[in-house]
């Protein structure tokens, strides 16, 4: 059997910050396959990805989640070495235990029950990468392309992250916004600033462009979904001298948005409102735009019923179905078969003394234990 609170302080211990493994994807592959599982490792680039099956026939209950952590941070900041994994209190302290190195342990010792009671009518599988936390090119977006042109059947998908808001369980998310990045360079031509004539300032043509952008309402929301928005998250001129007209300016933002909304269309508007805005400019506007994920939603139904009645058995209570937060691995799984996100309170993901309570850990095993047990009655062939 697995020991998930133990499985998880060996994770841990595997400074695996992106891209490097530091031989966590080792010890999940161990894990998994002494309970049976038939583990592929899939390298992209760099990255270590895992997919594990266990069992041959469907239908195909898959867990997705990364091993892969953000930096440390400020390390003397933290009261325990960030990979010691330390316990303090009934509470694990360490880079990775709330997202979510915790839930991948909660699920294979969930797994390795249903094995053993011999629940799992259908296949179980992991899909595990090393390449969440960075650009994600190389991890769960190339493993789902190579499973869907070798036809690999899955047939839903429960995502590990922590969807958890005040409360364990409170939280399951059924569907993302998707997001946007813009890169905008307006390049004109340097000058001094006593002889304007002889240059054209970048920078009023940038903050035009900004401002028609920003002013524009996207929408006022989508069923399910909160209003688009625009944030623009940096501006830069390199230039430090005060009588020089600078010859570029450049700004950065990003769009999230509903499914009102397509990337491509986003993408085109800015592209048209930069044209415009270099209108009669001595110079030029160029956008470079980096579609991170489009919105999706997975429909109420069997499924999203299932894991909330997962969580009600554990809990008591009825969890929200939201589309709150940023994007997820769940943009590139929902391409292979519905996806809901479950996992514990994200409130110290990615801070000093990131933590999950042991106890709290032990409950995402039992929620997960009990989704199972219910997928396999629920969706198995009677025959």
């Amino acid at each position: 059997m697995i020991d998930a609170i133990e499985l998880t302080r060996d994770l841990i211990r595997r400074p695996s910050v992106t891209p490097a493994d530091a031989g966590a994807m080792d010890i999940v592959e161990q894990a998994l396959a002494g309970l049976g599982f038939a583990c592929r490792r899939m390298r992209f680039g760099e990255i270590e990805n895992l997919y594990a099956r266990y069992g041959t026939a469907g239908p195909n209950l898959c867990f997705a989640g990364h091993t892969d952590v953000v930096p440390v941070g400020d390390a003397a900041a933290w009261s325990h070495d960030a990979f010691e994994a330390a316990l303090v209190d009934g509470v694990l302290i360490g880079r990775g235990a709330a997202d979510m190195k915790s839930a991948i342990a909660a699920f294979a010792a969930a797994a390795a029950k249903a094995i053993e009671a011999g629940q799992v009518t259908g296949s179980l599988s992991l899909l595990i990468t090393g390449d969440e936390e960075g650009v994600a090119t190389h991890g769960t977006k190339m493993v789902v392309e190579a499973l869907d042109i070798e036809d690999e059947a899955i047939s839903h998908c429960v995502v590990g992250e922590p969807t958890s808001s005040a409360v364990f369980g409170d939280m399951i998310k059924v569907g993302r916004r998707g997001s946007i990045n813009a890169a905008i360079t307006v390049t004109g031509v340097q000058g001094h600033v006593a002889y304007p004539h002889r240059a054209a300032n970048p920078v009023p043509v940038l903050l035009r462009l900004l401002l028609r952008l920003q002013e524009r309402v996207l929408d006022e929301g989508y069923p399910e979904f909160q209003p688009s928005n625009l944030e623009i998250t940096r501006i830069d001129v390199p230039n430090t001298a005060t009588n020089v007209i600078p010859g570029v300016a450049r700004a950065q933002l990003n769009i999230r948005f509903n499914p009102t909304h397509t990337g491509d269309d986003l993408a085109r508007w800015i592209e048209a409102e930069a044209y415009e805005a270099g209108r009669g400019f001595a110079g030029t506007v160029a956008v470079i735009p980096q579609i991170s994920g489009e919105a999706f939603l997975t429909e109420p139904g069997p499924f999203t019923e299932l894991a909330a009645a997962a969580v009600r058995d554990v809990t008591g209570a009825d969890p929200e179905l939201s589309t709150s937060g940023g994007t997820s691995d769940a943009r590139f799984i929902r391409a292979l078969c519905p996806v809901v996100e479950l996992g514990l309170v994200g409130a110290t993901m990615h801070q000093v003394d990131e933590r999950a309570p042991v106890a709290e850990i032990r409950q995402l095993q039992a929620v997960y234990e009990r989704l199972i047990e219910r997928y396999f009655e629920a969706f198995s062939d009677p025959a």
